[in-house]
């Protein structure tokens, strides 16, 4: 008689080992792309960090909305204004930018992680002055309120996630004098993964990872060092969007996080697939003193 191995109890198997070594450690996963407009990929993520801390992860999910914003803004009859590739965030602006970020995204993925079965709060940065900020200076010109991050204060973090809640963040800042500040939510999810010491940063965009030609679709990079990601940083390898990704990565890895994987947020389970099977998909960028490979 012939033994066939379920393919279900297979993975399961296969998962058993991350999540005992996962269990108790804290991931962030920064939420963008397709998966924040796909309605299949949105819900998919929400099950994935569900998953995640039912078996005893401590999850944090990081959210921008640029895409959205610029949407409002169409609709308001408002143009948005670049300089260097970063959004000039007026007054105007800013009053969009919270709008669309805290009471929009924020709370529908803080929705569809309660629907899904855990229990999600919804937070900014400006929410305990958790992301401090000061105004972002830019050689091409005025970025109005554009934020720098100078600190971030973890405790309600902390506090949450031990109380069993999966935190949803949105990328505002805040100044030493109450003002608001929109901020770079891949640089928020770098300098929080450090601020927590998080065991993983984890990133989703719409690309499978880091090519080596990124007109070859075999030269997928699986695996890079710190010191290997530094180096890609000073070639024209790196698109224009990935640029913030990998240097969201970096900053992670300096600040002790051990690792931090980049993933093809257009598949589904894409968080799941990567943190829980040997093989896994994308790019994952190692910190220099790993404790288990």
């Amino acid at each position: 008689m012939e033994n066939h191995v379920n393919p279900a109890a297979h993975t399961l198997i296969e998962a058993l080992p991350y999540i005992r070594r996962w269990s108790g450690k804290t991931i962030v996963v920064k939420y963008g792309g397709n998966a924040m407009t796909d309605e299949t990929l949105k819900r998919s993520v929400a099950e994935d960090l569900v998953l995640l801390q039912h078996v005893g992860i401590k999850v944090v999910a990081v959210h921008g909305g640029g895409p959205m914003i610029n949407q409002m803004m169409d609709r308001l009859g408002l143009e948005s204004q670049f300089v260097g590739g970063l959004r000039v965030t007026d007054a105007e602006t800013m009053r969009i930018a919270q709008m669309v970020l805290v009471g929009q995204i924020n709370q529908e993925l803080v929705s569809l992680i309660n629907l899904s079965g855990s229990k999600a709060i919804g937070l900014s940065g400006k929410d305990a002055n958790l992301i401090r900020c000061e105004k972002l200076t830019h050689p091409e010109g005025d970025l109005g309120h554009v934020g720098r991050v100078v600190a971030i204060d973890s405790s309600v973090i902390h506090t949450l996630t031990d109380a069993g809640f999966i935190v949803v963040l949105s990328s505002i800042g805040v100044g030493d004098e109450g003002e608001s500040y929109n901020v770079n939510a891949d640089t928020v999810a770098g300098e929080l993964a450090g601020a927590l010491n998080a065991e993983k940063l984890v990133t989703l965009s719409d690309v499978r990872g880091i090519f080596g030609d990124v007109k070859d679709e075999t030269s997928l990079i699986s695996r890079l060092t710190l010191d290997e990601a530094r180096e890609l940083m000073a070639t024209d390898v790196i698109s224009k969007g990935m640029i913030p990704k990998l240097e969201s990565c970096i900053i992670a890895l300096e600040k002790g996080v051990h690792r931090a994987h980049m993933i093809d947020g257009r598949l589904r389970h894409a968080i799941l697939t990567e943190l829980f099977t040997d093989e896994g998909i994308g790019t994952m960028l190692e910190g220099p003193a790993l404790p288990w490979t």
